[in-house]
């Protein structure tokens, strides 16, 4: 059976991508199973410069999934050209580049100089706060999004992913805008925004007060605003959020996804990207699907 889809003229040898943020650059993950059996892995985070991250707390779970204020810790954009890329091209995978800002600026001259570069595609994370605004993130409000992926796709010439925040003021105008603006592709959902209180200390968990939520307690909303997005839109979408089993995968993809990627599950099973593709498979062969391009969108 053929699990290989075509995404951007690409060929992934399955719609299996690690998600950015949750696997590095792939080198830890490939001590514990050869991760070129994924379709693609999504780089961590970068950023035009480095960035030590959030202080505190970081990471705390909770009910169906995970709340994470890592604040994008990465050695910046000159360094993965230098170092990063050369560890992800080891690998037999789409290589694909995820990069945030916290300006205009930052985000144009960060996707001209990774334009230059050995990647494959360019997944552009506006779900950073814009510091020269208030600090209200890029991806909220439709018009920004626009501006911010128009400036990009003008300096960009490789394939450009964006990925959208759930959190924005109307998704699908969202979607229609980033397309509109020039996004080859889209890939959502990123995290929601979430809170927890210590009771004991009497303060919230995160120095930042809020985090980003994921994990399966995500899952039907995401895979929601995926079919809404799909329907909309005539770019191609990566679906994410809450993808725990084989039977997520193909729910998204019935939703209309061209791939999706895996975060959350790698905290808490390392091995998920290896055992999800042999899943995948299995799943595929018990319901008669001879190419999993066949279902892609029948919901």
């Amino acid at each position: 059976m053929n699990l290989g889809t075509t995404l951007l003229g690409i060929h992934f040898k399955n719609p299996i991508i690690a998600a950015s943020g949750t696997f590095g650059f792939g080198d830890e993950y490939n001590e514990l199973y050869d991760v070129s059996c994924l379709g693609g892995i999504s780089s961590k985070g970068l950023t035009l410069h480095p960035k030590d991250g959030n202080e505190g707390i970081r990471v705390y779970e909770t009910p169906s999934g995970m709340m994470n204020s890592v604040g994008l810790q990465n050695p910046g954009v000159e360094a993965f050209i230098q170092e990063g890329i050369a560890k992800m091209r080891r690998f037999d995978t789409v290589l694909i580049a995820n990069m945030g800002g916290h300006s205009m600026e930052d985000y144009v001259t960060g996707a001209e100089m990774l334009s230059k570069a050995d990647i494959d595609i360019l997944e552009l994370n506006i779900s950073c706060p814009n510091v020269k605004s208030g600090g209200m993130a890029f991806g909220l409000k439709a018009e920004v999004a626009q501006e911010v992926v128009s400036a990009v796709r003008n300096v960009c010439s490789k394939p450009l992913m964006v990925k959208l925040s759930p959190n924005a003021e109307n998704i699908v105008e969202m979607a229609l805008a980033c397309e509109s603006a020039g996004a080859d592709a889209l890939s959502l959902v990123n995290t929601f925004q979430a809170m927890a209180i210590d009771v004991h200390q009497r303060k919230p968990v995160f120095n930042n007060v809020y985090a980003g939520l994921s994990g399966a307690a995500i899952r039907p909303i995401a895979l929601r605003m995926v079919h809404s997005v799909c329907k909309n839109v005539h770019v191609p979408v990566v679906g994410m959020g809450g993808i725990y089993t084989a039977e997520d995968i193909l729910s998204f993809i019935m939703a209309g996804a061209t791939a999706v990627q895996i975060g959350t599950i790698n905290f808490t099973n390392p091995l998920a990207g290896k055992e999800l593709v042999t899943a995948l498979e299995a799943l595929c062969q018990r319901e008669g699907i001879q190419d999993i391009n066949e279902i892609r969108g029948i919901i």
